[in-house]
Order: structure tokens, then C-alpha cells, then sequence
């Protein structure tokens, strides 16, 4: 018993927690990518957890490999963290 109350309670904060997570994903659209630096230059709508308006911005790639799944011109969803003072994207996806 006690043990199915924990994959219960296991369960239900994976439901909670997931669209937490995708509510923080920022609509945008990529302007252009400089893989030599590793940057890729977004304009994107509001980011909340930045208190920052829609604007267009460079961005650091966390992962390099990122920018090659991308182009200039697709549309996206992206979240994006400070990482040593500077505004880093963390993970980016293809809008369908």
C-alpha cells in the first residue's frame, strides 16, 4: 500500500511539473546563427521569468550542436537561462 501512495504521489508531480516546463518555452523566430561563436540571434515574444519584452536578441547556444538544427527564417520555441551572466539558450525546438 505504502508504496503504491509513493508511484501515486511520483505520478502526480510529473503531471504537475510538465506543463510547468513547457510554459516557460518562448515563441520565436531565427534570425541568424553564427556557429564560429557558438551564437544564434532570436526575435522572440515576452519572456516572463526575464520580465523582458518581445525583442530581437543574440543568444549563447549551451550546446553548439543545437544551431545546426536550426536555419534563419524557421519558427521555434526555445527556453533560455543565465548562464554566467549571459542570456544562453538552453533548449530549442522546430515549431510544427
Amino acid at each position: 500500500m505504502r508504496k503504491s501512495m509513493i508511484m501515486l504521489a511520483a505520478a502526480v508531480g510529473l503531471t504537475i511539473a510538465a506543463p510547468v516546463a513547457f510554459a516557460q518555452m518562448v515563441d520565436g523566430e531565427v534570425t541568424k546563427i553564427d556557429e564560429s561563436a557558438g551564437k544564434i540571434t532570436i526575435k522572440h515574444g515576452p519572456i516572463k521569468k526575464f520580465d523582458m519584452d518581445a525583442m530581437t536578441m543574440v543568444f549563447r547556444a549551451q550546446d553548439p550542436a543545437m544551431l545546426k538544427q536550426v536555419k534563419p527564417g524557421d519558427k521555434i520555441k526555445f527556453d533560455a537561462d543565465k548562464v554566467s551572466g549571459q542570456f544562453t539558450v538552453t533548449k530549442i525546438e522546430k515549431r510544427k
